[in-house]
């Protein structure tokens, strides 16, 4: 029977009629009888797509999709597209609040489609009319969510940025205790603000030079966000995650039909930050030549993409940083001599935490704060006892602010008191140092201090410890590069 469309109205987004609801009723109340069922095989495949990476933990992601499910459907049944874009929106802006990544949110886009696949054995075979009005429904939901993702990140990240620029602004520069998401209120600190204030207010290039676990990119944004174009995009590449033969074509993109899997053109990070800031971490791991090209690159304001004859204009601020001495990486080779001295013109020196304990108190209360917002624990950390304060400010930290933060972490994970107590911190800082602590038997040096090396090991056995083996899990813990946890396992036999 022909369907006469001129009285099927209205017609959603211009791709929804009346009817197709109608031919959907069966098929959406299925899905809210068998809502646990129909979530239970998406979260399995959220698992398969993410594993350890996802930011969900499975009680919020059941409770979202429960809750956008009964809504959304109710809604459809109603005919009450108003509601149904209300409420997708809300889902939408929610997930950009809990900070999902858009991978995440791409799948969670195709929630109605995966739910089809568990109901539809349970009709008679379904006409291509349903499956077709199914599609459209599905795509009318990734609509609205995708415009709520991105219409609330935004909005969270301007907040953010007007937050800290009033947060700076109301103090003397004298009193400052964080700026931009770093925290500290000794000299040292307020003199690094200082030249993050100076750096912004250039187009120039900027090396950070710092000690592993400093904050250089919470550096590299601070500069970003204080410059004339805080909202333009900030791109940020870790070189040594990234395979030497690899960096080139991620930075400056790369044409179709250039090498083997090159199936269309890649913009590269450069041309993707346009108008903004790229941050290249770890810079002395560039290969000599790509550093080259580095360099050309600034001195031109131009990049070729590979496979490419033709130079693409750019405007981009240019961040480095590295963990090493830069006039030595420049000595043993790891820096080229003229990228050196392109970079050395200004540079930002953060100072390693043994160098500003006064600060420890402040870097402890802002964690505590943090991981009670992060973990929402039934009873909330509500501080720490004095002996482990003391203690955590008499140790040299060779990790630096990163390293407090691994402490601060895992103590809320084996505290079961309010307080954090001497015992709920690492052996390498409480003083508990016994072959059963993680330094494989070895006994500290005569001063009682473990050496950086027992630290390291320490560091890595528990994150390894603590994630059950999971590699990929334990780098994130200890928030370093994979390829970087692996040279560390090599090199203390922790396999």
């Amino acid at each position: 029977m022909e369907i006469d469309r001129s009285t099927a109205v209205p017609s959603y987004f211009h791709l929804l009629w009346d009817y197709e609801l109608d031919a959907l009723a069966p098929i959406l109340d299925a899905v809210l009888k068998r809502r646990i069922e129909v979530l239970e095989h998406w979260h399995r495949l959220y698992l398969l797509h993410f594993g350890d990476a996802r930011s969900l933990p499975e009680r919020e992601f059941m409770e979202i999709f429960s809750r956008d499910l009964s809504a959304t459907i109710g809604d459809l049944r109603a005919k009450d597209i108003e509601r149904f874009i209300a409420d997708v929106r809300r889902v939408g802006e929610e997930l950009a609040e809990r900070r999902v990544p858009f991978a995440e949110i791409i799948v969670s886009m195709h929630l109605f489609e995966e739910s089809a696949t568990r109901v539809f054995p349970a009709f008679p075979p379904a006409t291509g009319k349903t499956y077709l009005a199914f599609d459209k429904l599905s795509h009318c939901r990734m609509i609205v969510l995708a415009d709520a993702y991105f219409r609330s990140t935004q909005a969270v990240a301007n907040a953010r940025i007007r937050d800290l620029e009033r947060e700076a602004s109301r103090l003397p520069d004298r009193e400052r205790t964080r700026f931009h998401g770093l925290i500290g209120a000794s000299a040292a600190m307020r003199a690094v603000y200082e030249r993050i204030e100076a750096a912004a207010a250039t187009r120039g290039t900027i090396l950070i030079v710092g000690e592993t676990g400093t904050g250089k990119e919470l550096a590299a944004r601070a500069i970003h966000e204080c410059s004339a174009a805080p909202f333009a995009p900030f791109i940020a590449l870790n070189c040594a995650a990234i395979p030497r033969d690899l960096i080139e074509s991620e930075l400056f993109g790369y044409k179709r039909g250039a090498f083997s899997g090159a199936l269309a053109d890649h913009l590269g990070l450069f041309r993707s930050a346009e108008g903004g800031t790229i941050f290249l971490d770890e810079i002395t791991e560039m290969a000599p030549q790509t550093q080259t090209k580095l360099l050309r690159a600034l001195q031109e304001r131009t990049v070729r993409p590979v496979g490419s004859s033709v130079e693409v204009p750019i405007d981009v601020k240019l961040i480095a940083s590295t963990n090493c001495e830069p006039r030595d990486a420049m000595r043993s080779g790891q820096l080229r001599e003229d990228l050196y001295y392109r970079l050395q013109a200004n540079v930002i020196r953060l100072p390693p935490l043994r160098d500003r304990r006064e600060d420890i108190p402040m870097l402890v209360e802002h964690f505590i704060n943090l991981f009670n917002e992060q973990f929402r624990r039934a009873a909330p950390m509500s501080g720490i006892e004095p002996a482990a304060l003391a203690e955590m400010s008499r140790y040299e930290w060779p990790g630096n602010v990163r390293e407090l933060s691994n402490a601060i972490e895992g103590a809320f994970t084996f505290a079961r008191g309010p307080l954090i107590t001497l015992a709920d911190l690492p052996a390498a800082i409480s003083g508990r140092v016994t072959p059963e602590a993680g330094y494989g038997g070895k006994e500290p040096g005569k001063s009682g201090v473990p050496t950086f090396a027992e630290v390291e090991r320490d560091l890595v056995a528990r994150a390894l410890a603590s994630s059950e083996g999971n590699k990929a899990r334990a780098a994130k813990l200890l928030r370093i590069s994979r390829k970087k946890l692996y040279a560390t396992i090599d090199k203390y036999g922790l396999h």
